[in-house]
């Protein structure tokens, strides 16, 4: 087998696509600017790209699970209308106050929580504690921390008001802040370049 890969793991809403509340309606679901461009950077370098989402909606009962293949069918063709692509969806289906039973539970994969990133590295063969984790919230930022990887908040989304009335606040804090994804995959090619120079 071959040894496990660094990787970056994208919250979705607020960091791929518009932020808007729950998505309950596939035409709620609008990539943002950049977003695929970011992306297929990442694709050009080889480095996985998995996408990690706490998706309580569908625990409140606000959305059925079908609502969220369709959500990720209509990602997966817009990133390739602009020649990306992800390698892996992983979503939280979980909440302590869920409506339907079978997702009322306080689980291991709701972020902050590391479940998502470890069944993902599991399941890929990825290496947590060199990759990095992408999102507008500080519970992606304590995501990464949880799982030993880097982590990137973007100010797209939730992110700039997370930035300013929520971080000061935090003992976490991201390793880097980023006006967008495009942004904040430069920064990780970066210093995954600078480690590749230095073996």
């Amino acid at each position: 087998m071959a040894p496990p890969k660094p990787a970056v793991f994208l919250d979705r809403d607020g960091t791929i696509n518009e932020q808007m509340g729950y998505i309950n309606h596939s035409c709620r679901f609008q990539l943002l600017e950049n977003a695929a461009k970011a992306i297929r950077r990442l694709n050009d370098a080889g480095i996985p790209v998995v996408v990690i989402s706490n998706q309580s909606g569908l625990a409140r009962g606000y959305f059925p699970e079908e609502l969220l293949t369709t959500v990720h069918a209509k990602m997966t063709r817009l990133l390739a209308e602009e020649g990306a692509h992800v390698d892996g969806i992983y979503y939280c289906p979980h909440h302590p106050e869920a409506k339907e039973e079978r997702f009322r539970e306080k689980c291991n994969c709701r972020k902050p929580e590391p479940g998502l990133v470890l069944q993902a590295a599991a399941e890929m063969n990825l290496l947590p504690e060199e990759s990095f984790v992408v999102g507008d919230r500080w519970s992606d930022i304590k995501t990464a921390v949880n799982c030993g990887a880097r982590s990137v908040l973007v100010r797209t989304g939730y992110g700039r008001g997370d930035e300013l009335y929520i971080g000061p606040q935090q003992t976490v804090q991201p390793d880097y802040k980023a006006e967008d994804l495009l942004e904040a995959v430069d920064w990780i090619l970066s210093r995954i370049n600078t480690k590749s120079d230095k073996r």
